[in-house]
């Protein structure tokens, strides 16, 4: 696609909240991903033409941060934590069964273009492992049937909120555009944070209330 006089402004828009234009690389990708689903090469020149720097910069972010995507990911992008803890509580369980489920191998589509798939590392929710995340959202303590309704909802349109965030899930698109900094208006919607999350300070709250 072409970007649009209006892509230009929001871009522009972005560039300016940096004292050092070159800082918004990663949010430009961000919208870029936002406007394609992926990082296309059209918008990695506009990114470099933009900031002025040379293409191989713009390209090495890119590649280098697994959230920016060079090709086409579902509308809903499943990544399954196969870190060390998710892994021990039932993760590579979870992500064979769904590879499985899907007929997919890390990285891969279904043909309905709803759903891709991915091991992803640690996303700093251990405390309720095993986690699967759907374009960058929570679903926590999952078990393998669980993730198995998680996709099947998805493709059937009907994906559940998540257990943590938004009151419903946004697409892959959706949440690039969040991710490059415009706001959907949704940061307080849902919980934000769960007891266990919570306990640690709970603790120490008791602690220092009873010295």
């Amino acid at each position: 696609m072409a970007f649009t006089d209006q892509d230009i402004h929001v871009m522009d828009s972005i560039i300016k909240r940096y004292p050092r234009s070159r800082s918004a690389i990663m949010p430009l990708l961000h919208y870029v991903q936002s406007r394609e689903g992926f990082i296309t090469n059209e918008g990695i020149e506009l990114i470099a033409k933009k900031l002025e720097l040379a293409t191989a910069e713009v390209s090495a972010v890119s590649t280098f941060y697994t959230q920016y995507k060079r090709k086409p990911v579902g509308e809903y992008h499943v990544g399954v934590c196969t870190n060390t803890l998710c892994a021990v509580m039932g993760g590579d369980a979870i992500f064979a069964g769904l590879k499985d489920h899907l007929g997919l191998e890390n990285d891969g589509v279904t043909e309905d273009g709803k759903v891709s798939l991915e091991h992803i590392e640690c996303n700093a929710a251990c405390d309720y492992a095993p986690v699967v995340m759907a374009n960058w959202e929570f679903y926590d303590n999952q078990t393998v049937q669980s993730a198995k309704d998680l996709v099947d909802a998805i493709r059937e349109g009907n994906p559940p909120a998540p257990t943590r965030g938004p009151n419903s899930l946004p697409t892959w698109k959706e949440n690039s555009a969040v991710l490059a900094g415009l706001s959907d208006g949704r940061a307080g919607e849902g919980v934000q944070a769960g007891e266990p999350s919570l306990l640690g300070l709970k603790l120490s709250k008791n602690q220092n209330g009873a010295k």
